[in-house]
């Protein structure tokens, strides 16, 4: 996997089901355009912040849900190829009415900087959208990299870091919007994995006591207060096999 799509979606919390179904079903023909994995997450533990938060992201109303999703691509060309087939298939126009507000779904292509994990069965996510001026690029990605093991090693499955590639502006909402992104800044899409919610719980205040993820706030390669983040319980997650692990 070396190519992502990812989603911020509001769905009404009356609609889970059928959001559901309507991601399960479409599946098999995402699968057949060549998407190796489609991931819903709905909101679990979704915080308010001062400055950014996934509520402001897709403007979310007091009866909806916060969704972070995804799908994985074993390059760019194949996602290309997979949003070619999408558009020209009548049945992506045959579908129905979607259970939630496309208008207000925030989405984007990212290229994979970092994938560690051996992945496996998935019962949690950490998901993350960020803003990293693109001179900070490496930076950030060494910072990743010295924390992603720290993750490995107090339970979590996988971390995967993602850099943006196709990020347009939208007319209601976007990702740029979402994180207050300047011009020179570049959106990051992360998530981490795991086993379970009970496991990411046991393994987080471990994860903040362990000293190497201490850092000076002052070396930062980007702006924390505009982080957004939350803890999403995976409603859908369907592979053709198991995901490819590589790091660009």
């Amino acid at each position: 996997m070396s190519y992502v799509d990812g989603f911020l979606v509001a769905v009404p919390a009356a609609n889970k089901e059928l959001y559901r179904k309507h991601a399960q079903d479409a599946w098999p023909m995402f699968a057949e355009f060549g998407v190796s994995r489609l991931v819903e997450g709905w909101g679990d533990d979704v915080p308010d912040g001062k400055v950014t938060d996934f509520k402001r992201a897709v403007e979310l109303k007091p009866d909806e849900v916060a969704l972070f999703s995804w799908f994985e691509h074993s390059s760019k060309e194949a996602r290309d190829a997979a949003n070619e087939k999408m558009m020209a298939d009548p049945r992506m126009h045959e579908m129905g009415q979607m259970p939630f507000d496309g208008m207000r779904m925030v989405y984007g292509g990212f290229s994979v900087m970092l994938d560690e994990g051996p992945g496996g069965k998935m019962g949690h996510i950490d998901g993350y959208v960020l803003a990293v001026p693109k001179a900070n690029k490496e930076a950030y990605r060494d910072m990743a990299m010295k924390a992603a093991p720290v993750f490995l090693d107090h339970g979590a499955t996988r971390v995967v870091e993602t850099w943006e590639d196709d990020v347009k502006d939208g007319k209601v909402t976007d990702f740029r919007r979402a994180v207050q992104a300047t011009k020179d800044e570049a959106i990051v899409f992360s998530w981490v994995e795991w086993p379970s919610k009970q496991a990411r719980e046991a393994g987080w205040p471990k994860l903040m006591e362990d000293e190497r993820m201490k850092y000076d706030p002052a070396t930062m390669p980007f702006d924390g207060q505009r982080m957004i983040y939350g803890t999403f319980s995976p409603i859908v997650d369907e592979a053709l096999k198991s995901p490819q692990r590589k790091s660009a």
